[in-house]
């Protein structure tokens, strides 16, 4: 990987193999520190929240109970509304930790649960992936017995947020924080 910062006096100087820096002493550092700081926001996790339709009575659910909805062993809500667990594509980098705590499993084996999860539920899905944060706040606030997990900035008051084990994200020991 190769960066370059640039100063104002223009000068080139190859710190490493294919890097350069333009600079010399405190302009060197702080391009640095930059460079450290962007690779460490691009690398992180993304904190995702469980939200709710705003119909479900569900104000809160167990991890066990979580791991179930997800992998769709949970049908129907205790008000008999059929349970529909909403997700971004389990490959993608934003359900990294979901993929890691809820299925404990790679994202090709999600996606075969999820397939067999569906088999018998042609009408009403137990799984279903959409393609953006936006798409999925838009599915569960319109499907009854919707839930999903959702990047926390992506949330907005046409969705409900469920505690997971007694915690709401960005908590400290919130199940789904992305670190």
């Amino acid at each position: 990987m190769t960066f370059v910062a640039l100063s104002l006096d223009r000068r080139c100087e190859t710190i490493g193999p294919n890097t350069y820096f333009w600079g010399n002493g405190v302009r060197r550092i702080v391009c640095m520190i930059f460079i450290c700081l962007g690779s460490l926001v691009a690398a992180a996790a993304k904190d995702v929240a469980l939200v709710s339709n705003k119909d479900n009575g569900i104000q809160a659910v167990t991890t066990p109970e979580l791991v179930k909805i997800c992998k769709g062993q949970t049908s129907r809500w205790p008000d008999g509304k059929p349970v529909t667990f909403v997700m971004l594509d389990p490959g993608s980098a934003e359900m990294k930790v979901v993929v890691q705590k809820l299925y404990e499993s790679t994202p090709d084996q999600v996606k075969s649960v999820i397939l067999a999860a569906n088999h018998d539920r042609t009408n009403h899905p137990a799984v279903v992936i959409v393609t953006s944060d936006e798409a999925l706040v838009q599915k569960v606030a319109g499907t009854p017995g919707a839930v999903g997990v959702v990047d926390v900035y992506a949330i907005t008051s046409s969705v409900n947020v469920i505690k997971v084990s007694g915690k709401l994200p960005l908590e400290p020991g919130y199940l789904l924080h992305g670190n």
